[in-house]
């Protein structure tokens, strides 16, 4: 909640554009605004819906397996394509500003990441789907190492976009916004932590942490796109 409220209280400060973007401009930025509230809504239906997934238990990745895994896959792929399509238009919008070079960079490394843990589908795991022993497995399948890899080069380039847009927020005097930016960062990191450490509840930290950092960039185009 701690969170959620610092995000909420900073979102009214976020910048506008301060003059009309062009129309592609607009559009890739409308892009990089949806790609959060898609994976989040997709990924959490699902959650919600699926035989035997439990959220405290299982990662939003194990949603790839199962006769309906080819929704979380596309889901993976959809949300990839679209914050990539998103950097393209933060580097325009972020043009002569700091951060400009690297939060664009950042943010497509982060949908590269997404497509190819899409594309390399992790291991059935501690029962999901139905029928999957419980635990996790003793050994993992080369797609499934792959899948961990591509997730934590996202992870780790939503974590770093935060932290940039951060400095760009602090450099044009707003330090509420600054803060907020640096706490998505923060509980992204810390739910992964928490996740990789064992404790109870990881999947579930991990799915938060990684939806509030993607959609604070989300929320950052969004309102980028539109002039003041």
């Amino acid at each position: 909640m701690t969170t959620a409220a610092a995000t909420a209280t900073a979102t009214a400060s976020l910048p506008r554009a301060t003059s009309p973007a062009s129309a592609t401009t607009r559009r890739l930025l409308t892009a990089g605004a949806l790609a959060a509230p898609v994976w989040a809504v997709v990924s959490l239906t699902q959650a919600l819906t699926r035989n035997a997934f439990d959220l405290t238990r299982h990662p939003l990745s194990a949603l790839a397996n199962g006769s309906l895994g080819w929704i979380q896959i596309t889901n993976f792929l959809v949300s990839g394509t679209l914050f990539i399509a998103g950097s393209v238009g933060l580097r325009r919008a972020l043009l002569g500003t700091p951060g400009a070079t690297w939060v664009p960079r950042l943010v497509m490394t982060a949908g590269i990441g997404m497509m190819a843990a899409g594309i390399f589908r992790m291991d059935p795991m501690d029962g999901f789907p139905a029928g999957t022993p419980s635990g996790t497995p003793d050994t993992q399948s080369w797609h499934s190492n792959l899948h961990m890899v591509s997730g934590m080069l996202s992870f780790t380039a939503l974590a770093a976009a935060c932290f940039v847009l951060a400095r760009h927020h602090s450099r044009a005097g707003r330090p509420r916004t600054a803060i907020a930016s640096r706490t998505a960062a923060a509980a992204l990191i810390a739910g992964n932590a928490w996740a990789l450490s064992g404790a109870p509840a990881g999947a579930l930290t991990m799915a938060v942490g990684v939806t509030t950092a993607m959609t604070w960039i989300s929320t950052t185009a969004f309102r980028l796109r539109t002039p003041v």
